[in-house]
């Protein structure tokens, strides 16, 4: 057995019992007090350098450990938000203790060479998306490389993501009678139709890796009233950040056009803009390598259909992956209680003690081969003039 292998094992059942404690006191974005302090603590015993309250988020914090000069940095990324009522059917609190056994692993087996590890804990992915704060603040760029993981049906890595357009749509009109008094109304809700026709012919002449989605998220009121407020939540996707920007652009051009129909006013908020991800494929080679070498189960190709995500944001800067580990049934879908009854169970925890070892056999194989490091950079920089 290799010293990766022997220090993760012999700290396995710390890993465990902080991913069970992760698990039993489930915690929504921006308020991860008890996840962010276990790992915190567990990293300064350990002898990481440890920020908290990073980015003026009070639970994202950066850890930082070097090894001589700290030439190579490699950055590692964990969530431990959960999901508001569900708690955590998304695997999340598995991903501090995954990434915390590799980079000990590595810290205290890799001696003689130059690299630094930095470990970023990123809050309120389901939420708010925390990574955006932290890149907007600066942080996220001080590293050559970045790598996550993500509890899945599969064992395997995201091919994509796809760029991310949240928005807030607000109709205001003028509110009458709608029997006795009609031409006196002007409907915000008429409004929000015509802006979802309008969508909807759009989609006839987009591209097809386009996505949009859209819903009503007030009550409208009583039939007899002409509304006069409407709010409406869309979500415009693309699979590059430059096409999702000429979309969004689009999109504007029919809220307007839906006021100027119906007379009323209109405003948009933008909640959030995630960007696509930028594939590395010489690193997902290095990474499905090691996951082979390890035995790990449903072994699959990297995902095609994806959703969006913050860490892509992360990825558009530095070259990264996230490897998505096997935890449940190939049927199952994340934010479901397959998840959920999944999240401790013996075959869970196996894969946060294997899951973890093969990260830190990633980050090995880049701290003793600078070429490859250097191959992956370069692909970076051509895969994201092409693809972003």
């Amino acid at each position: 057995m290799n010293l990766i292998d022997s220090y993760i094992d012999n700290i396995s059942s710390k890993l465990i019992s902080i991913a069970d404690y992760i698990f039993d006191n489930p915690e929504i974005g921006l308020i991860e007090y008890k996840a962010s302090d276990i790992l915190c603590d567990f990293l300064e015993k350990e002898g990481f350098f440890v920020e908290q309250g990073i980015a003026d988020l009070p639970t994202a914090f950066r850890a930082k450990y070097k090894c001589g000069s700290g030439k190579i940095k490699l950055g590692l990324f964990c969530e431990y938000d959960a999901l508001d009522g569900l708690g955590h059917a998304c695997a999340h609190h598995l991903q501090g203790p995954i990434i915390i056994g590799a980079a000990l692993a590595i810290k205290n087996s890799v001696l003689d060479k130059d690299y630094e590890i930095i470990i970023y804990g990123a809050p309120a992915e389901e939420t708010v998306s925390g990574k955006l704060t932290m890149l907007k603040k600066g942080y996220c760029k001080d590293i050559d490389i970045a790598m996550m993981v993500h509890g899945a049906p599969t064992t395997s890595i995201d091919k994509k993501a796809l760029a991310l357009g949240k928005f807030k749509v607000i109709f205001r009109g003028k509110a009458s009678h709608a029997a006795s008094s009609p031409e006196k109304g002007r409907s915000a809700f008429d409004a929000a139709l015509l802006m979802f026709h309008g969508i909807d012919s759009m989609r006839e002449h987009i591209t097809d890796d386009v996505r949009i989605h859209y819903t009503i998220t007030n009550s409208i009121g009583a039939a007899n009233i002409v509304p006069a407020l409407c709010e409406a939540e869309v979500y415009v996707r693309s699979d590059k950040s430059k096409s999702l920007d000429e979309n969004i652009k689009w999109f504007y051009d029919i809220v307007k056009g839906a006021a100027l129909m119906t007379q009323t006013s209109y405003e948009i908020q933008e909640i959030k803009r995630t960007d696509s991800r930028i594939p590395v494929f010489s690193l997902n080679e290095i990474i499905m390598n090691n996951a082979s070498l390890y035995n790990a189960p449903t072994i699959r190709p990297a995902r095609e259909k994806t959703g969006s995500s913050d860490f892509s944001n992360v990825m558009y800067n530095v070259p990264g992956a996230c490897l998505r580990f096997a935890m449940v049934s190939e049927e199952a879908s994340t934010h479901s209680q397959e998840f959920l009854d999944a999240g401790k169970t013996k075959n869970t925890h196996k894969m946060v003690i294997l899951t973890s070892k093969i990260i830190a056999k990633t980050l090995k194989d880049l701290i003793e081969n600078p070429i490859a490091l250097e191959k992956i950079k370069n692909e970076f920089v051509e895969n994201k003039s092409k693809m972003g």
